[in-house]
């Protein structure tokens, strides 16, 4: 079977300022192929040219890069430049996912429940959407992940610093409305009306703070998995997740993050389109509780890999 995927480069490093993250999922995917049989090859992004890339004849390859310029769009792209199949999302779908503003406009207009928010491009914008919106809110950078640039304002006092924050990453803010409850994530896995949500995950990390630290580097948050939600309300998780999913016009994978507020109503937050694949990553965790190894979950993405335009 393995044979059949021919020689596979594993995308990884990369430019962006979740680059250290991107290292670990390539090697760990790398390291999983290659237990498979398969004739692996890393290749990084951040280092190395297109010219070489073309120059590999990679058969396909597996993208394990994380945030800009290689999860928005612009590496698939490349790609379909190139005419060499690759793991999840095509352009379109991978671009819109990574600006979180756009994503929400998605979500509303289909029906989904998202929070409320508001786009900042000064600190006076931030006290504007504050009276819009209440506290707590969260700011953030639109194009970043992993909760880089990531403020909780939780008095109108912190405005300042939370607008500092952002700014380093990014000149257009999004402000949200904080939701309070419990974090969940749902991997989506598949394609069209394939498309299927694995278990649910609910996130327990110290005093509510699920930050870059406790989502890499420290062993303190912990996950429940499939989390302890009644049959009726995950059922209505997942179909939201694959619902927000295919409005983007994603496929191969994704995960989704969702806040689960008091009144047990979820709220969808975002879609990563390239997950991190490290030993704290989370489609991972679910996959396994669904009975899909490490290993066996990269074979099943680097199947469905493909071109998503299409070529005369």
């Amino acid at each position: 079977m393995t044979s059949k995927l021919g020689k596979v480069g594993v995308l990884y490093g990369g430019l962006s300022s979740e680059r250290p993250v991107s290292l670990n999922s390539g090697k760990g995917v790398y390291e999983a192929l290659l237990s498979k049989g398969v004739d692996a090859h890393l290749f990084d992004t951040g280092e190395r040219s297109l010219a070489e890339l073309a120059e590999q004849k990679f058969d396909r390859v597996f993208i394990a890069l994380h945030g800009r310029f290689g999860e928005d769009g612009c590496m698939q792209g490349a790609l379909e430049l190139l005419g060499i199949p690759y793991t999840g999302p095509g352009v379109m779908a991978s671009a819109i996912a990574m600006d979180k503003t756009m994503t929400k406009r998605i979500l509303l207009d289909k029906g989904l429940p998202t929070p409320k928010y508001a786009v900042a491009h000064t600190e006076a914008d931030l006290y504007e959407a504050e009276k819009k919106l209440g506290l707590p809110m969260i700011v953030k950078p639109p194009h970043e992940g992993s909760t880089l640039g990531l403020k909780k304002v939780k008095q109108v006092s912190d405005i300042p610093e939370a607008f500092a924050l952002s700014q380093t990453y990014e000149s257009e803010l999004l402000a949200e409305q904080c939701i309070i409850g419990r974090e969940l994530t749902v991997p989506i896995l598949g394609k069209g009306d394939k498309a299927y949500a694995l278990p649910i995950i609910e996130i327990i990390a110290p005093d509510g703070n699920y930050d870059f630290n406790n989502k890499y580097i420290a062993n303190d948050t912990k996950y429940l998995c499939p989390a302890p939600l009644s049959a009726e309300l995950t059922a209505q998780i997942q179909d939201y997740c694959v619902k927000a999913y295919l409005a983007v016009g994603c496929e191969g994978w994704s995960r989704v993050d969702v806040m689960l507020d008091e009144q047990n109503q979820p709220w969808i937050l975002e879609i990563n389109t390239s997950p991190g694949m490290t030993s704290h990553s989370l489609v991972p965790m679910a996959a396994k509780a669904s009975g899909m190894e490490y290993a066996d979950l990269c074979i099943f993405l680097l199947e469905q890999a493909s071109t998503k335009v299409a070529r005369k």
